[in-house]
């Protein structure tokens, strides 16, 4: 780790950030990195708020223009702004007509927003709840931008699959990418069933996703009234509820002799894939996924000059510790994962205002390490290797 000089950080006050990121400037080139939320910027949660100044904070120097977008009259970050909502080769009829429905309609508005932005104007897509904590500038001029480069993908993997799959919280290409361009067709064919859907209910069962594995393993649900879902139906949730992910997955699977597309072909010799646990789940795995206690370490203040560090003080200093030096992010995760473990560290920095930057606090190091500190290298790519496709035949057949 080493502190990053004063002069390559945005140090101004909050207010002064917030101004910039609510007045963007025009785009001149391919460094943007996108958010999404449907009301705005200035109606995001605060600790949110925070990742996405952090962003500012660390790359705008270096180039990189940070833009929230959303779907507010009048917004000069609306995404009619950037794109044709009406254009049926970019959204859904849902989209255009805002009638997506469902508990995760908003998650799922940011999805169909995510492909058209980056096959668009490239750049980085990354979810309100990412936390950067690596090099992603260094990394992007290493791999993508660097015309020498053979990787035209950065996301992260789970390790030891038996199939492709990345992490749609954080994605990045340059426009037109050829992965993304057949993603986005997929999508879109998903919604357009059935004459048009308004939400992902059901998609898991879609024939065009053939071979391609449910998400979830074996997680169950107990609702407040003691309702139980089974691991087979909180499979087919998780799926609907990323299905995004899921058809990254089917692209990255298939065989299309036609379309000149070999998807595993592509997969091992132009995705640089960061292995996702340690590189954007670390607390979660440190604590057993278990929320509460990742909230409660974290709150806990520092000893003081000549106070003895207490057990939970040293969990809590080594879980911030391996996250500035080993994680290339951290996700705070919300959404369907709430249904299973009732609470999560962001839900809980959501619910409790101001506790994810308490001074004197290891989140509140955690914050400003992310902020001013760098690590010393970039994150190793995992070695993937070339498996059967779990598809051969045309992307839409």
């Amino acid at each position: 780790m080493r502190a990053i000089p004063a002069g390559l950080l945005d140090l101004r006050s909050d207010a002064d950030i917030d101004f910039d990121l609510l007045h963007p400037q025009p785009l001149t080139s391919v460094k943007n990195i996108w958010f999404f939320w449907h009301s705005g910027y200035i109606n995001m949660h605060p600790y949110t708020q925070r990742n996405v100044r952090a962003w500012h904070r660390r790359f705008t120097k270096q180039g990189w223009t940070i833009r929230i977008v959303d779907r507010q009259p009048g917004s000069k970050s609306n995404i009619v702004e950037f794109l044709d909502v009406t254009d049926p080769t970019l959204f859904p009829r849902a989209f255009a007509d805002e009638t997506l429905t469902g508990p995760y309609a908003l998650q799922h508005t940011s999805d169909l927003v995510c492909w058209p932005l980056l096959l668009r104007y490239g750049g980085v897509y990354a979810d309100v709840g990412m936390m950067q904590i690596g090099d992603l500038d260094t990394l992007w001029h290493k791999t993508i931008a660097n015309p020498d480069s053979p990787y035209e993908v950065l996301s992260y993997t789970p390790s030891g699959e038996d199939h492709y799959s990345l992490c749609n919280y954080f994605l990045a290409a340059l426009p037109n990418n050829a992965l993304f361009a057949r993603c986005h067709r997929l999508l879109l064919a998903l919604w357009a069933a059935d004459g048009g859907k308004t939400s992902t209910d059901g998609m898991y069962a879609s024939p065009l996703l053939q071979g391609v594995p449910l998400m979830g393993g074996e997680f169950t649900i107990t609702e407040e009234d003691g309702t139980f879902i089974g691991p087979t139906e909180v499979s087919r949730l998780l799926t609907d509820y990323i299905i995004q992910g899921q058809v990254a997955s089917a692209v990255m699977g298939l065989v299309d002799a036609e379309d000149d597309w070999n998807g595993p072909a592509y997969c091992v010799a132009h995705f640089y894939a960061i292995e996702f646990m340690e590189g954007s789940q670390l607390i979660n795995e440190l604590t057993a996924w278990n929320g509460q206690e990742a909230f409660d370490l974290l709150s806990l203040s520092m000893p003081k000059e000549g106070e003895q560090e207490s057990g939970e003080q040293q969990k809590a200093r080594e879980i911030v510790e391996a996250c500035l030096s080993r994680s290339y992010g951290f996700k705070l995760a919300h959404g369907l994962i709430l249904r299973v473990n009732k609470v999560t560290l962001g839900s809980l920095w959501r619910d409790n205002p101001g506790s994810d930057i308490v001074p004197g606090t290891y989140a509140g190091w955690l914050r400003h390490g992310i902020a001013h500190w760098n690590q010393n290298g970039v994150p190793g790519c995992v070695k993937l290797s070339l498996l059967p496709p779990t598809k051969v035949g045309r992307l839409l057949a």
